[in-house]
């Protein structure tokens, strides 16, 4: 007993100081986290196109391809339309708009001529140039080359213009200034090829980014460029911070006061988890935007999850009589399946979305998938070592692990019918809703400037204001014209100009704003500009989401499938994610919120909670039917829902907690974001309580009745 005593008391040191030791480092990298546009301001760049009246086909094309472009600096980057022909970017995390400019370069024309001058294709034809390096078999010596690949379109133009001029050169043109003539040395059909014969890789590197720079449908030429303050400011940031601080010490406190010992092991290793994933967001420098922190509370509340899944458990196996000792090792090894099961859904999500998606999709992406291994990590092993220290210390008595007994099993399928019929109701209002939204304002949804575009005005004030004096004077006075919350203000770092984004204004909203600015802050009104701006989330970008989100609910529905071995499983888990998904949009349309960037996160952060909550009753359905079969579904389903019940209330109302007191403290546009996510939380633990089994339950019998009544035809014949 004594060797146990100090063996519980070594390992409870260890546990303990590593939390420190983490903490402390990941306070120590909370400075080098790289924070978004919206969160740390960055690099503002205008391009206007040498063309005066280009396309509307010509400033998508370009704007498409800016963006992919520019993640090569951050996976938030923005790029969206000024006015008729000027093109903005927004690059966060960066302060030297000099050196951004020099390494993304003048985009402008680009062609390959043969000897006679004659264009064989133009830029816009290369899909990828890429620089790379090898060594030569002969002499050893590091070979550099420029890989290129063309469209289908400028495949048949290479190959036609390679055929016709071996053994002489193809010019590379940018700007009218030759930047390469590689000697064609036979005739290239496959749409791809290699330019040899370059002295150093800075030069290769330098060659290949100026063919991307030209391969923009329009010329371009910078019209001014500034470093900018971040769109939430600093008081978002401070307030988020403490909202976190003080929802985590409350999910704490909860968590002590339910499960004891179990719930005391669950807090060491939930503050290993904080204090692991701040040094790890800096490590891999992920960017952190708002979208971001979505998924850092999603995977918080899946670490909770994962707890709470075998504290019942371990509760469960106390009740029947087993030794504490005992129970805990059971206990974790009958969660196992569940809370892998539900991470490996969701992580299967984020590497899809972070795949497919683009902007703060792969930021929702990299920071949820991150959390999910941390949190599988923290319950699965740190969790279950600190549990095993407290015990080896002398906390062995059962109550202080605390014990469920199987209590009345509750009727939830007997409601299933009313159940239905709300959920139906609810989603069919949503739809009406639209429709009354279409038609009054053209719109289905109260869509911000992040989708829409709307007006940017530049305002320059007689004195140097700060973010907080902008979001505590300005903003109020700006809302007093738009009458709307969803305003964005930068700072232009070093003058006193401020840029202010808002809903589009028509000329008379324009004019009053400027009055209004003049009459509260004295400013002068020839230092006011105005321009209509596009939507920072493209099209292209609303593509990619939905794409990958389609593709990632296909990907969980195979995996489902597969470990589940019966497509209804997947099938039910999928409709309750489309009915979760629904039920959010519906509050969108007719409590009119705003939909805006964190629009997209805040439905992918829906679908991964969902998920784990449904994944859990299912696993109990399929742990039950191994033991019990299929004599009585109905009372099977309803003893699987009622057994995981409490599981699905406290992890719900863990989540809740944090997501509460972030809307609590949180500014406008924080609140904008916490208040879908409270909907979607309750929502999600509705669907999984009395939606998901209760399809599954309707289609197999369904089922068991067709089979029956092909029986009973066949009896008669």
């Amino acid at each position: 007993m004594k060797n146990s005593k100090t063996k519980g008391l070594l390992s409870l040191i260890l546990a303990i100081a590593a939390v420190v030791v983490f903490g402390f480092l990941g306070y120590q990298t909370m400075d080098e986290i790289k924070l978004g546009f919206d969160l740390a301001g960055g690099v503002s760049i205008t391009y206007q196109t040498v063309k005066e009246d280009p396309t509307d086909e010509e400033m998508s094309d370009t704007i498409y391809k800016l963006q992919q472009r520019v993640q090569n600096y951050s996976t938030e980057a923005e790029v969206y339309q000024e006015g008729s022909n000027r093109i903005n970017i927004d690059i966060p995390g960066v302060s030297d708009a000099n050196t951004i400019l020099e390494e993304l370069g003048k985009p402008g024309s680009l062609v390959f001529s043969d000897e006679t001058g004659k264009t064989v294709l133009d830029g816009t034809k290369v899909t990828s140039a890429k620089a790379g390096m090898y060594q030569d078999d002969t002499t050893g010596m590091d070979k550099y080359v420029v890989s290129l690949t063309f469209n289908e379109e400028g495949k048949q133009a290479f190959a036609e213009a390679t055929k016709a001029n071996i053994g002489k050169p193809i010019f590379i043109i940018y700007d009218n200034q030759v930047v390469s003539s590689p000697i064609v040395q036979n005739e290239i059909t496959q749409g791809s090829c290699e330019i040899t014969g370059i002295e150093t890789f800075e030069m290769a590197e330098n060659l290949a980014s100026t063919i991307r720079i030209g391969s923009l449908s329009l010329e371009l030429e910078e019209l001014r460029s500034n470093v900018v303050g971040a769109k939430l400011g600093s008081t978002a940031i401070s307030t988020s911070l403490k909202a976190g601080a003080i929802g985590f010490a409350l999910v704490a406190v909860f968590m002590i006061a339910v499960y004891l010992i179990p719930g005391l092991a669950s807090v060491i290793a939930l503050c290993l988890y904080v204090g692991l994933i701040l040094i790890l967001l800096s490590a891999f420098e992920i960017t952190l935007t708002l979208p971001g922190v979505a998924g850092i509370i999603l995977s918080i509340g899946m670490a909770v999850d994962a707890n709470v899944i075998i504290f019942t458990r371990i509760k469960e196996e106390i009740a029947v009589g087993k030794t504490v000792k005992s129970a805990i090792k059971t206990g974790f090894q009958k969660a196992l399946s569940a809370i892998v099961d539900g991470n490996i859904t969701t992580l299967i999500a984020a590497f899809v979305l972070f795949w497919k998606g683009s902007g703060t999709v792969k930021g929702f992406a990299s920071t949820l998938a991150l959390g999910i291994v941390l949190s599988m990590f923290t319950a699965l092993f740190v969790t279950r070592f600190v549990l095993r220290a407290l015990y080896n210390l002398g906390f062995e008595n059962a109550k202080l692990y605390g014990s469920k007994k199987d209590g009345k099993v509750i009727d939830f399928l007997g409601k299933r019918n009313i159940c239905f019929i709300i959920s139906l109701a609810v989603i069919a209002a949503g739809f009406v809703g639209m429709g009354i939204n279409k038609a009054n304002t053209g719109d289905m949804f109260n869509y911000s400037l992040d989708f829409k575009g709307g007006t940017s005005t530049n305002v320059t004030f007689n004195e140097d204001m700060t973010l907080e004096q902008i979001s505590a004077e300005v903003v109020p006075v700006v809302e007093s014209i738009t009458k709307d919350a969803g305003i964005q203000t930068q700072k232009v770092a070093g003058t006193n100009e401020v840029i202010i984004k808002t809903r589009a204004l028509d000329v008379d909203e324009r004019q009053a704003l400027n009055d209004a600015l003049v009459e509260h802050f004295g400013v002068e009104q020839e230092k006011i500009t105005a321009e209509s701006i596009s939507g920072a989330v493209s099209d292209e970008m609303k593509k990619d989401a939905f794409l990958a989100t389609a593709i990632a609910t296909v990907c969980m529905l195979l995996y489902i499938w597969f470990r589940f071995k019966d497509i209804r499983f997947a099938a039910s888990a999928v409709l309750a994610l489309v009915h979760d998904v629904l039920v959010v949009v519906t509050c969108y349309a007719i409590a009119k919120w705003s939909v805006g960037s964190t629009f997209i996160a805040c439905m992918l952060t829906i679908v991964g909670y969902s998920i784990n909550a449904t994944i859990v009753i299912f696993d109990r359905i399929r742990e039950n039917l191994a033991v019990q079969g299929k004599k009585d579904l109905k009372e099977l389903v309803n003893a699987s829902i009622t057994q995981t019940f409490t599981r699905s209330i406290n992890t719900s109302l863990t989540t809740f907690i944090m997501v509460f007191v972030l809307y609590l403290m949180g500014v406008s546009s924080i609140r904008e974001f916490a208040l879908p996510l409270m909907v979607g939380i309750v929502c999600g633990t509705y669907s999984s309580v009395c939606i998901t089994g209760a399809l599954w339950y309707v289609m197999t019998t369904g089922k068991q009745k067709k089979e029956q009544a092909k029986r009973s035809g066949k009896k008669e014949k």
